[in-house]
């Protein structure tokens, strides 16, 4: 088997925007997409890397996906606003609710944007990180196509439906949540049905119900919600904020990313909060520091360094710009037939 290769962070950029660029984007567009999907790679979040950028151009080939649509208005109103994507990519409806969130958060003191008719967009945390720019906290929400069941039923209803939190701090990193209501994302399952790879007990039920280790057979069953009842209802409250409240699509509409039938129906929610506006934002990210100095210096169960959340994520954002990020040959494989279809140059 060929070993992975490894790339810097603006080789890939730089690639990714021109294969974008070759599929009909706009230079804005494609640098935003390109952006969130290595920044995914550089937080380690593979399944939500490098990967999906065939999957998005087959729906741009197949018709259900708009590549320039102009994101429209609908409702605003003081400090919230409705946007309708008009169907174009997730990430470039995100980039431009955030920053509206941020703006209306600068003004009113929180800012709150829903989108209507979207797409995947990615890893929900690079929209919550937009807000530590500027010293505020942002959240995120998106909904998804059916994964798991409600809570006592068996039939795929509800999505993994992440969440992300992105909390600044002073000295340390800021803490970032970034998580599905499922035990793991959807999109770590189907990268181990890519790779023939096995799943942990526990992740998912097959379509009978029983527990699998089969990556395929999770595929067609169900996924675990993430501490039962409560996982299971706080996927249902995402849906509800992100396609009912939007006006988008009821409960259990939103279709896969690799459903080729028809637009995916995918709500999101963003909210910018304006720290200023409680508190001295200087002295907050002080005492978060010494939060975390806290829980750093408290005894250990074990050996093991105590992360907060993002931590992770962020030493291997910092230690892959610095050495590289790796591209497994199965995915360099895929870019490079995706390139090749938009006449832009291979990956070596």
């Amino acid at each position: 088997m060929a070993q992975e290769k490894i790339y810097s962070e603006r080789t890939l950029l730089d690639f990714c925007a021109q294969t974008l660029l070759g599929a009909g984007l706009s230079q804005a567009g494609a640098e935003i997409v390109a952006e969130t999907l290595v920044f995914a790679e550089l937080r380690g979040i593979k399944s939500h890397g490098l990967i999906r950028l065939a999957t998005y151009l087959e729906r741009l080939q197949a018709g259900i996906m708009e590549r320039q649509a102009t994101i429209l208005r609908e409702r605003d109103e003081g400090a919230a606003a409705l946007l309708d994507a008009r169907n174009t990519f997730g990430q470039i409806a995100g980039f431009e609710a955030m920053t509206l969130a941020l703006a209306k958060a600068a003004e009113y003191g929180a800012g709150v944007v829903g989108v209507k008719n979207s797409n995947h967009f990615g890893v929900a945390a690079y929209f919550a990180m937009m807000a530590l720019k500027v010293d505020m906290i942002g959240f995120v929400l998106t909904n998804a196509s059916p994964a798991m069941a409600v809570y006592g039923t068996r039939t795929p209803l509800i999505g993994t439906n992440p969440l992300a939190w992105a909390v600044p701090a002073g000295n340390y990193p800021a803490i970032v949540l970034d998580m599905s209501t499922s035990m793991v994302a959807r999109g770590k399952i189907r990268n181990a049905a890519l790779k023939g790879e096995a799943i942990p007990l526990g992740w998912a039920l097959d379509k009978n119900g029983n527990p699998t280790t089969d990556a395929k057979s999770a595929l067609e069953g169900t996924l675990e919600p993430v501490g039962g009842v409560k996982g299971s209802a706080l996927s249902l409250i995402i849906d509800l904020v992100c396609g009912v409240l939007t006006d988008t699509i009821l409960t259990g509409g939103v279709k896969n990313i690799t459903d080729l039938s028809g637009p995916a129906k995918t709500g999101h929610f963003f909210l910018a909060i304006n720290i200023a506006r409680f508190i001295d934002p200087g002295l907050f990210k002080a005492n978060v520091d010494r939060v975390i100095a806290g829980i750093k210096g408290m005894p250990k169960l074990g050996e093991t360094e105590v992360f907060l959340p993002g931590e992770i994520e962020h030493r291997s954002t910092l230690q892959r710009r610095k050495e590289g990020i790796s591209v497994s040959a199965l995915t360099l494989a895929s870019l490079n037939r995706t390139a090749g279809i938009f006449g832009v140059r291979p990956l070596q």
